[in-house]
């Protein structure tokens, strides 16, 4: 399979064709020129996964995607390359967001023409993305355009790497206030104690250099806040949001139903002037406090995607020995084993019947 030459290639996918079924298909797959085939070797669970996968998406998004294969959060080697920046046996980061200028179908023309190109690459309706009506990581042969396959250096190993696609979703949202993150006096409050606001912390934590006394996170369980050792803790329950110091930038990660008590308590928590991003992900309408929004002068930001650029700093990032360590937190003792379809489908039930808050990370054997 390491052939230069190859112009497709067979690949073992498992594929949700409805709402907790996943069946094996065999796809064959066209490699073009400037591509690279990716095996998959380790891969994280997402909420999102797991939203198809129990069938929580409203009906029409689901008769619109499905069959596909899940999971977008993974990193693979290359086994087939089509690029000269690209070897057989790399081990490389899977940028599951693939831009519509690689794959011959242009970029959005509505995107705003005020944003940057990076802007309009990230969030182009000519997009494809893995797991979310494009088949995803779940395969052992993924054709990806090289750009869409980030080098891993030696020193971060395959676990921490596995993590860098929820690192980058963080890293591009609180990149919309990159310039106020770098003022010496800036203070930051994130809701939410799941694995996206401790990775969202602890980024900003590495990254920018915030400490418990400018960083503080809200949150609702305490075992889950004791992990949030570099920043202030304050459980949301028990805290008087208006009559506390105001923050300038609050980074909503809570999503569901969640969503609007921490919205509208970032809102009440925010000074004048202050920087609201909205991470957190809902089906539903969320109610939000446009009085104070207004009287404030409020500017709000909605981030859920990253792009090629994002994947490159987090990567780079991600060699400090100390960053490794704080995320390591939310890696399980073991991984989950993959080997068949059926492998497959018992991890994503297990999964979505056991939330726990850690990442649930599979580890595939494709070997048969």
């Amino acid at each position: 399979m390491q052939q230069k030459a190859a112009t497709t290639v067979m690949s073992r996918t498992f594929r949700l064709v409805k709402p907790g079924e996943v069946e094996e298909m065999a796809i064959e797959r066209t490699i073009r020129d400037g591509e690279v085939v990716i095996e998959p070797s380790i891969a994280s669970i997402c909420h999102a996964d797991l939203r198809y996968y129990l069938g929580q998406r409203r009906a029409e998004a689901l008769e619109k995607k499905l069959p596909m294969a899940l999971l977008h959060e993974g990193i693979g080697k290359v086994i087939v390359s089509k690029a000269n920046d690209l070897k057989v046996g790399q081990r490389v980061v899977i940028v599951p967001n693939i831009p519509g200028s690689l794959i011959e179908k242009g970029v959005s023309e509505d995107c705003s023409f005020i944003r940057g190109n990076d802007f309009r690459e990230n969030y182009s309706e000519k997009n494809e993305f893995l797991g979310s009506g494009y088949d995803g990581i779940a395969q052992n042969c993924l054709v990806l355009p090289a750009q869409c396959a980030i080098p891993i250096p030696d020193s971060i190993p395959d676990e921490i790497a596995v993590l860098c696609e929820l690192c980058t979703v963080s890293y591009r949202a609180i990149s919309r206030v990159k310039e106020q993150l770098m003022a010496s006096n800036t203070k930051v409050a994130v809701f939410g104690d799941g694995p996206v606001g401790y990775l969202t912390a602890a980024l900003i934590n590495r990254i920018y250099g915030l400490d418990s006394t400018r960083l503080k996170v809200f949150g609702a369980i305490p075992d889950k806040l004791a992990h949030f050792h570099f920043a202030d803790c304050s459980m949301v329950q028990d805290f008087d949001f208006r009559l506390a110091e105001k923050v300038d930038i609050v980074v909503e990660c809570t999503g569901g139903k969640f969503s609007e008590s921490a919205v509208n308590q970032g809102i009440d928590l925010l000074k004048r002037g202050g920087s609201l991003i909205l991470m957190g992900v809902t089906e539903d309408r969320v109610p939000i406090n446009t009085r104070d929004v207004l009287e404030k002068g409020l500017s709000l930001y909605g981030s859920s995607r990253s792009s090629i650029p994002d994947f490159q700093a987090v990567v780079s990032a991600m060699q400090d020995r100390e960053y490794q360590e704080l995320l390591r937190a939310i890696l399980p003792t073991e991984f989950t084993p993959i080997r068949t379809a059926n492998d497959f489908k018992e991890a994503m039930d297990s999964a979505g019947q056991h939330r726990g808050w850690k990442k649930v990370i599979l580890e595939f054997n494709w070997a048969q």
